[in-house]
């Protein structure tokens, strides 16, 4: 899941198919004309992010993230790091961390780190109908008296204290959204968790710019969707090379920067700085 059949372009697309649509009524305009309709209408802008706090979160998949492959204004992933559930966005500065079980090596969760901030993603498969995060909110309240409801930029969300080794205890901020028979859960701390700034900012817009693909595969309520080891744009292109050289008969061992795939020991422990922007992660442990 989420390594072929990757990147649809969706809003290329519509642009493509509305120039087509136009050349072919004859609604060619000239240059002058252009002008005068650009001057005359100015294009809608989008909502900034964050909203401001409320006890709802509205708008996903249509104005805010996260969103889901399928959404009709799903923006571009093609350079995206490919966790196999979701696909997280470029972000400079940041840490890589992922949660594995030690006996099966099955990948479970991803962290990122971002100055004095982190941020724990996990999705979860969620009934057709109804929506996971308000289940979930209860059940973190009923088990920790010391958890609080508030609202914020992801809507209601839950202050949770968490006590870590030595006995220290620090303040985590959790939060849910619902997709299309998926939730991703959020867990920040930190800075990002107790207090207003850049780091805040810049985690909450990555949370909201993450791309979840649900699959098809026939999973209970509250099951982690299924991960693989991070696959870089670079390794997924070359993946896809490969696959399309076998298709067309010729010798996989033919191909220039043929991926070994992406479940190496080599791709569990390091991802590549592949991106022209810079790197993307600068550590994966």
């Amino acid at each position: 899941m989420g390594l072929f059949g990757f990147g649809r372009k969706k809003r290329e697309a519509k642009e493509a198919e509305e120039i087509k649509e136009a050349e072919d009524l004859g609604a060619v305009r000239t240059e002058a004309e252009e002008g005068e309709s650009a001057a005359e209408t100015q294009p809608e802008q989008t909502p900034a992010f964050p909203p401001a706090p409320s006890a709802a979160y509205e708008g996903r998949g249509e104005v805010y993230g996260p969103w889901d492959v399928n959404d009709e204004d799903v923006p571009d992933y093609d350079e995206y790091l490919d966790l196999g559930s979701y696909y997280l966005p470029f972000l400079l500065g940041i840490q890589l961390r992922i949660k594995a079980n030690r006996k099966t090596g099955q990948v479970l969760g991803a962290t990122v780190t971002f100055g004095a901030s982190s941020l724990e993603i996990e999705a979860f498969a969620a009934p057709k109908t109804m929506g996971l995060w308000d289940d979930m909110r209860a059940d973190l309240l009923a088990a920790n008296e010391k958890a609080t409801e508030k609202e914020g930029v992801f809507g209601t969300e839950i202050m949770l204290p968490v006590t870590l080794k030595g006995g220290r205890s620090v303040m985590t901020r959790v939060v849910g959204i619902d997709g299309p028979r998926w939730m991703l859960r959020g867990v920040f701390s930190g800075r990002a968790a107790v207090a207003e700034g850049p780091e805040t900012d810049a985690l909450n817009k990555f949370f909201a710019d993450i791309v979840v693909e649900r699959g098809d595969e026939p999973l209970a309520p509250r099951d982690l969707i299924p991960m693989h080891p991070p696959v870089t744009p670079k390794q997924r292109r070359a993946a896809e090379q490969a696959a399309e050289a076998a298709e067309q008969g010729n010798d996989k061992r033919d191909v220039p920067g043929k991926p070994k795939g992406p479940f190496d020991s080599d791709q569990q422990v390091q991802v590549e700085t592949t991106l022209s922007r810079g790197p993307m992660f600068s550590e994966v442990r």
